[in-house]
């Protein structure tokens, strides 16, 4: 007997009970098998902390391939497609290699990286000397003995024949030669070296030395070599030092000889005359070159004013010369000059000519120094004019100007001739705070200063001061401070 039954009217009636313990057995052995799969994973694979590492270097598969345009004969080309354009997991970082990477990175493991066409040719650098082949053995060379072979002989003359010290080792050769000996054992070993006015400054050393006879051989041996001669500055040279120890015989017609000489040969005549004290001489021949219209420097007038007023009796010659001085119109002087100028002019009471020194000093644009403004201020004290005096004052601390002892006893005896005695103060102290130790006759005037305004204990302590120094007060002084003293014990 054969039965027929159908699936779709089978049905298999099983208790309640039977069926719930059935689902519930399957259910839990699903869940148990799947927990058994999670738990073979790994914890990397399931939580990745790095991006995935880059495919091998042999394949390119980020390299998008040639679009076709017929899609439905290739399926699996369209699914990597899909994938590939597919936003990456925000989990997962995205790197997009370029075609020149990937070709460099893969050459790595083959060969050489292969330059482009523009830089097949390039310049390298050549390689650095090394210094144990290159520098010499010792100390290395200072840079201004360097020189080279060619103009060798060229540099060395153009340093030798103007260099000071080897001038005067000349001079000092010759010294050292006997007496019967020339200067030319000397000067012919070195006259290749030699220039027009390089023995100048050697025949001067010559008569520092007080050889004026060895300074005229060098000039004589100089006239016989055509390269060296004629020179005005070997020949003036040679007149000043002949002329400072007398060993010059003097021209009787100093008009013609005026007419003649050059203006340094001149001048060098007139400075060997006032060296060697023939100041006669050296008028005559100032004279004679005003009558021929020969200017001179100012430099030589101030020399002969500086030595004619050494003698109070000629104070005449003097008045003259500093008149000649006033009346040039490029008058050119050193500060040096100037300020003994100025000084000649206060001791002689020429004040005007002090102010217009003064004046055209600062109008040549050059900032006096604190020896004209002493010279200035002791002129306008010395001139009886304090308060234009005082304006100088206050000039030279604008300008800051540093104050030395001879402007400190100018200033402060300034301030007691208008009775200033807080300003005294001030500037005394200020003198020793810089330092300096006063001078008698700064005690004297505080003193002085002190005593006009009844200050007895100051001018206690100014005499316990001098009594310090190792100084005693004038009896003029000392008389009239006793006297103050008594006049206040009486009144008090």
């Amino acid at each position: 007997m054969h039965y027929h039954v159908s699936s779709a009217s089978f049905h298999l009636h099983l208790p309640a009970s039977i069926v719930r313990n059935t689902s519930v057995k399957a259910t839990a052995r699903v869940n148990a098998s799947r927990r058994n799969h999670e738990k073979k994973l790994p914890r990397n694979l399931r939580y990745p902390r790095r991006s995935k590492l880059p495919p091998d270097f042999g394949v390119n598969l980020f390299l998008k391939k040639p679009k076709i345009d017929d899609k439905a004969g290739n399926p699996d080309e369209e699914v990597e497609d899909e994938a590939r354009h597919e936003e990456p997991e925000p989990g997962n970082d995205s790197v997009v290699w370029d075609p020149d990477e990937i070709e460099a990175i893969s050459s790595l493991f083959r060969n050489r990286i292969p330059q482009k066409p523009d830089k097949l040719n390039r310049d390298r650098p050549l390689p650095l000397t090394l210094p144990h082949k290159t520098r010499p053995l010792g100390l290395p060379t200072v840079k201004k003995n360097i020189k080279s072979v060619a103009s060798s002989r060229a540099s060395v003359s153009k340093r030798v024949h103007k260099d000071p010290s080897f001038l005067i080792r000349l001079a000092r050769e010759i010294k050292r030669l006997p007496s019967d000996a020339d200067v030319s054992v000397v000067l012919n070993k070195w006259v290749k070296f030699l220039r027009k006015g390089s023995l100048s400054l050697t025949i001067r050393e010559l008569g520092h030395m007080g050889m004026p006879e060895r300074a005229l051989q060098t000039f004589c041996w100089a006239q016989n070599q055509s390269h060296l001669f004629p020179d005005d500055r070997t020949l003036a040279s040679t007149v000043q030092v002949l002329a400072r120890h007398h060993e010059l015989k003097v021209p009787f017609e100093f008009n013609k000889f005026t007419t003649l000489a050059s203006k340094n040969v001149i001048e060098a005549m007139v400075k060997g005359f006032i060296q060697g004290g023939w100041l006669n001489l050296a008028r005559k021949l100032l004279f004679f070159s005003k009558v021929n219209k020969r200017m001179l420097d100012p430099s030589v007038y101030v020399k002969m004013i500086l030595e004619l007023a050494k003698n109070p009796d000629k104070y005449h010659l003097v008045t003259a010369l500093l008149d000649e001085l006033k009346e040039r119109e490029d008058l050119s002087l050193s500060h040096q000059d100037c300020t003994s100028v100025m000084k000649i002019s206060v001791k002689m009471g020429r004040f005007e000519l002090v102010e217009s020194l003064f004046n055209w000093f600062k109008q040549s644009g050059r900032e006096p120094s604190v020896v004209m403004y002493t010279m200035i201020i002791h002129s306008r004290f010395s001139e009886k004019k304090y308060r234009e005096a005082l304006l100088v004052v206050w000039e030279m601390e604008e300008s800051n100007c540093l104050l030395d002892l001879p402007a400190y006893r100018v200033v402060i005896k300034l301030f007691v001739a208008m009775n200033d005695v807080s300003r005294a103060t001030r500037y005394y102290f200020r003198l020793k705070e810089a330092s300096f130790s006063p001078t008698y006759d700064i005690y004297r005037d505080m003193i002085c200063i002190y005593m006009a305004s009844g200050r007895v204990a100051k001018c206690k302590e100014i005499c316990r001061e001098v009594e310090a120094a190792g100084l005693m007060l004038d009896k003029d002084t000392s008389t009239r401070l006793l006297q103050l003293i008594e006049q206040t014990r009486y009144f008090s």
